[in-house]
Parts: C-alpha cells; sequence; structure tokens
C-alpha cells in the first residue's frame, strides 16, 4: 500500500493543519509556517485588536466602579486622584504587556510570560488559579451587571426578580461561549460592533457632562476635598475599583499568535 503524502489543509476551525506530529513552529523565527505543521491562522488585524482591548476595558466596571470609589475615597478631588493614579499604574502594565508582546510573540498572556521567566510550576500554578478563582469571579460580576442592565427598562417601576436576572446572566455566557468556540472572525465582528455600542453608552454619558461643565456647573469642584476623610481601609478597595475599571489592557496579548504583524499591532 502506497501513502499519499500529507497535503496541508485548513480546518473550520481557526487552525491550519497538516502533518500531527506533536509539534508546534517557534513563532519568533518569524518564517511561515511549513507544511505538517500547526498554527494559529493570524485573524486579528489592528482594527479588531483595538476592538479587543477598547471592548475589554469599557464593560461592567467603568458603569459599576464610580459609586464605590467615591464611597471610599469620601471627596470627588480624591476619587479624581485614585482615578488618576489607576490610569496611570494601568498605563505602565500595558506599555510591558507591548513589550513582552513583540519580544514573546506566542498566544497565552499572563501564562506563558511566567513560563517563560520562571519556569513550568509557577506558570501551572498561575493558570489554575486563573480558573477556579479569578476569572469565575470576574466573569460572573460582568455577567451579572449584563443582566441586571438588559432587564432594568423592563422593571422601572419594582424591584428586579433575582431568578430573572440569573436566568439572563446564563443565556448570555452560553451565547458567548458558543459564539467563540465556532468562528474567531464571527467573534471579532461582534467585539467590533459591542465596541461601538458601548462608546456610544459612554458618549452619552460624558457629552452632557461637559456641556453642564460648559455652563458653569462646577460646584461639586469647590472645595473638592472636602467632606468624609479616607479611611485607611476604605482607600484600597477605592484604588481596587479603580484598576478593576482599567481591567482589560492585557488581553491581546492572549491571542498575539492570532494578531497580524503583532510586532507593528500589538503596541
Amino acid at each position: 500500500m502506497v501513502r499519499k503524502a500529507a497535503v496541508t489543509t485548513v480546518s473550520n476551525g481557526s487552525y491550519l493543519q497538516g502533518q500531527a506530529n506533536g509539534r508546534l513552529p517557534s513563532m519568533d523565527s518569524g518564517q511561515p509556517a511549513q507544511e505538517g505543521k500547526v498554527v494559529l491562522k493570524k485573524k486579528v488585524t489592528l482594527l479588531r485588536g483595538i476592538s479587543i482591548i477598547i471592548g475589554t476595558i469599557i464593560g461592567a466596571g467603568i458603569f459599576i466602579s464610580p459609586k464605590g470609589i467615591l464611597k471610599n475615597t469620601g471627596s470627588v478631588g480624591m476619587s479624581l486622584t485614585v482615578w488618576t493614579a489607576c490610569g496611570i499604574l494601568s498605563l505602565f502594565g500595558a506599555l510591558c504587556y507591548a513589550e513582552l508582546g513583540t519580544c514573546i510573540k506566542k498566544s497565552g498572556g499572563h501564562y506563558t510570560y511566567i513560563l517563560e521567566a520562571f519556569g513550568p510550576l509557577p506558570a501551572f500554578v498561575r493558570v489554575w488559579v486563573e480558573l477556579l478563582v479569578i476569572r469565575p469571579a470576574a466573569t460572573a460580576v460582568i455577567s451579572l451587571a449584563f443582566g441586571r442592565y438588559i432587564l432594568e427598562p423592563f422593571f422601572m417601576q419594582c424591584e428586579i426578580p433575582e431568578l430573572a436576572i440569573k436566568l439572563i446572566t446564563a443565556v448570555g455566557i452560553t451565547l458567548v461561549m458558543v459564539l467563540n468556540s465556532t468562528s474567531v472572525s464571527w467573534s471579532a465582528r461582534i467585539q467590533i460592533f459591542l465596541t461601538f455600542c458601548k462608546l456610544v453608552a459612554i458618549l452619552i454619558i460624558i457629552v452632557p457632562g461637559v456641556i453642564q461643565l460648559i455652563k458653569g456647573e462646577t460646584q461639586h469642584f469647590k472645595n473638592a476635598f472636602a467632606g468624609n476623610d479616607a479611611s485607611i481601609r476604605g482607600l484600597p478597595l477605592a484604588f481596587y475599583s479603580g484598576m478593576y475599571a482599567y481591567s482589560g489592557w492585557f488581553y491581546l496579548n492572549f491571542v498575539t499568535e492570532e494578531v497580524e504583524n503583532p510586532e507593528k499591532y500589538v503596541p
């Protein structure tokens, strides 16, 4: 019996498949995938990458965190100080990840960088902490906020039933899971559309606020630091709320191998 030579084909998913030899090509070499290699298809363009970052940062956090920051700082001036400090810290983190994304062109984000720097054991522990604690908690917060916001217009005169929020939350999580498992392209398109919707929602909040400032409605900025003194217990909670609102700047590095020209587009 004569075996036919393996022919590289494109699967329905996100991989280019050929002979399965158990090895992944080096993404640092910059060389095109050879026949018989398995690599992720580069479908994340610059626009899609920007949409991933903006769409992830602008989420439940920006609509939930301001209340927590103002409550735990006790004054308008201190809350703006916390917002600025969290923004600067997030900027430094994003710059570091841009550098890492161009030096280590592998998908995986935190796991990949810990694996390269400290070895397999810390990377393994980090993945399991992410899987068992961090990701479920973050998904629960975002999804519950999504469910509450979706139902809010239908329950203007009464309290939203908790069961309805949980059902809508479960449906939302399921749809996102199915969409991401089906197609990278469709996930990217939906991400762009949702990013546009989020930007519109943010502008609806920002533009009227700027108009009010132009009209002279600045009474809350007079004696901005007057009010309740910020407690030592409250400031860490305020910083946590601020960092939660800014979080998301690292998500593009989870799909570095799918980014077209990562040396240029990731930064």
